[in-house]
């Protein structure tokens, strides 16, 4: 196994190592995301379930309350009704035909009793009952105070619906009451026909508050009677501060006969549920704060949240940990290895670790110590190596161009073609010249190009089909290049190109520098190759010397391969012309290198 192999195996296990850490976090990252993942999603399930059961209970609790407080104004309306036609209530609105006083006494008592019998049923919902004798001009009450009969008050307050208050002007400390007036008039229950008898129930804002602290008592809501433009009714603990918030939202909003719908009031979420009073128009609102509800689910959440972060973070700590006492001293021997391999046997690892690699540390500086002298005691003899190949292989390419113009000076001399024959003479003399200076191996690429200008000029004296272009900028003229790179190349397209079809005749030469490279281009019109052939001769070239592909091409690229080293190459493809395409890159000498090469 040589060096180089050894270095690339050494540097593929030190690269495995050094990615540890990255597998590391991805790993954690994996173990984590899936995770976080299914637990948001499960979490969001939970909650949704919960708040969508929470709505559909809240809602389902306030309809019953306002069931509850409809029924009790029902069975208000129903006694009402009843009590209206009762022989007593009737004979109270009669023709004012008594027995004697005492049957007036015992009738007006009948009647009181009744009412207060009613209106004691039950504690949390009194009701005041009024009677009032149109006829008789006389009132009967179970109230405190005793009932004057008004008929302006009672044709003001005779609606036929529930009134909140009854236009009676209201002492510090007293509260409007819900009125009902009722007339046993067949028709409206808006007037009054001289003769008729009207009963009155009223009950008092408590009876609403009674139901709200009972209905309060049994969950965590805030519920309050509410109308536009009335003072809400509270129960007896409410929050005024909440309950103003909650009031001013209301205004202006148009409320439909239930509706439910999450707000924000001081930062904070809250359900607000309402139901319309069937009776009453007013609405039931309760107000439940989420927060409290939903708030240990919350707080769960975002415990193991922080739980995970903490992990993350003692994960992430250890993946640091292990770079820092692990990865950093890879990655020294990394850099090092990569050196070594770009030529720099020079370098030195510092070791400020006391650990094992310490130990691999002062290795690896031996090694390359002993890699450094070794490349010093062979450099030597390799550049003498290489020098005298390169002069080997210019010799063996010169004894190819030289039988092909001797050729076709016999051919020209045949056809008594002097000035041709002269032309190839005078050619042949400046083409030995120019190679027989062999103490140089390398030429500009002006001389090159002008050797090839004195070539096709030859070429073009036989055949007048041939026309060519040359295109190199000034720049990469004065690229150092080996002797006789073009020749081959140029002759294969007049031979091989132009010389194959009558149709074609024409070739150029273009050069160019772009990302870094010297790029010449040699193309010809003539019918070129497939796609296979071109892709069997560029792997041909890259083999070793075979009879089947031309001595000249393989030797070229073996030449402009050692002269330029890694990234210099010949290959062949399809032309911008319809025919063959060489193409020869390079990198670029500096100046100062070409200085020095003329020199």
């Amino acid at each position: 196994m040589n060096l180089r192999e050894s270095l690339r195996i050494f540097r593929k296990r030190m690269g495995a190592k050094f990615s540890l850490s990255k597998k590391m976090n991805i790993l954690i990252l994996m173990l984590f995301i899936p995770m976080m993942a299914m637990f948001t999603y499960s979490n969001s399930i939970s909650f949704n379930v919960i708040d969508k059961e929470l709505k559909a209970s809240n809602i389902k609790q306030l309809s019953f309350l306002s069931s509850q407080i409809d029924s009790r104004i029902n069975q208000t309306m129903d006694f009402v009704l009843t009590f209206s036609k009762d022989p007593n209530v009737r004979k109270f609105n009669g023709l004012n035909i008594w027995d004697d006083r005492y049957d007036k006494m015992q009738t007006r008592y009948v009647i009181q009793e009744k009412m207060m019998l009613q209106s004691g049923i039950t504690n949390i919902w009194p009701v005041k009952f009024t009677v009032y004798s149109q006829l008789n001009q006389e009132a009967i009450t179970n109230a405190d105070k005793m009932a004057k009969y008004d008929e302006e008050y009672l044709e003001k307050n005779i609606t036929g619906k529930w009134n909140y208050g009854d236009g009676k002007t209201l002492t510090d400390g007293e509260t409007p009451a819900f009125h009902w007036f009722y007339t046993d008039s067949i028709g409206q229950q808006v007037s009054l026909k001289g003769s008729n008898l009207v009963v009155q129930a009223t009950f008092e804002h408590e009876n609403i508050q009674n139901m709200l602290d009972t209905y309060k008592a049994g969950g965590q809501g805030n519920p309050i009677f509410y109308r536009e433009g009335e003072a809400p009714i509270l129960n007896r603990t409410a929050s005024v501060q909440l309950t103003d918030e909650l009031v001013r939202y209301l205004q202006g909003k148009e409320l439909k006969d239930t509706s439910q719908q999450v707000i924000t009031l001081d930062h904070k979420s809250y359900l607000v549920s309402a139901v319309k009073s069937l009776y009453l128009d007013w609405y039931l609102v309760d107000i439940v704060p989420l927060d409290q509800i939903l708030g240990p689910i919350s707080f769960s959440r975002n415990m193991f949240y922080l739980t995970m972060v903490l992990l993350f973070v003692v994960g992430i700590s250890a993946s640091v940990l292990l770079y820092r006492n692990v990865q950093r001293p890879i990655r020294k021997l990394i850099r090092g290895l990569q050196s070594v391999q770009k030529g720099d046997f020079p370098v030195r690892i510092d070791s400020n670790v006391n650990n094992e690699f310490s130990f691999l540390f002062y290795r690896f500086n031996d090694m390359s110590s002993q890699i450094q002298h070794l490349i010093e005691n062979v450099l030597y003899e390799k550049l003498r190596a290489r020098e005298a190949t390169l002069k080997q292989l210019q010799a063996q390419i010169n004894p190819h161009f030289l039988y092909n113009c001797i050729g076709y000076m016999m051919n020209m001399a045949e056809l008594k073609d002097e000035e041709a024959v002269v032309s190839m003479g005078h050619n042949l003399s400046a083409y030995y010249r120019y190679i027989t200076r062999m103490e140089k191996p390398l030429a500009s690429l002006r001389d090159e190009v002008q050797l090839i200008v004195n070539y096709l000029d030859i070429q073009k004296l036989r055949n007048g089909r041939i026309h060519y272009q040359i295109d190199i900028p000034e720049e990469m003229m004065r690229q150092e290049v080996p002797r006789l790179m073009l020749q081959p190349i140029v002759e294969n397209a007049v031979i091989h190109g132009v010389g194959k079809t009558y149709s074609s005749g024409e070739i150029r030469i273009k050069g160019e520098m772009s990302d870094g490279f010297c790029k010449l281009y040699v193309d010809d019109d003539g019918p070129g190759m497939t796609e296979e052939k071109l892709e069997e001769l560029n792997l041909k070239l890259q083999g070793p010397m075979r009879e089947d592909m031309g001595y000249g091409f393989w030797n070229t690229n073996q030449r402009i391969v050692q002269q330029f080293g890694e990234g210099s190459s010949m290959s062949f493809r399809k032309s911008e012309l319809g025919g063959f395409r060489t193409e020869i890159v390079w990198r670029p000498t500096s100046e100062e290198e070409i200085h020095q090469s003329v020199i």
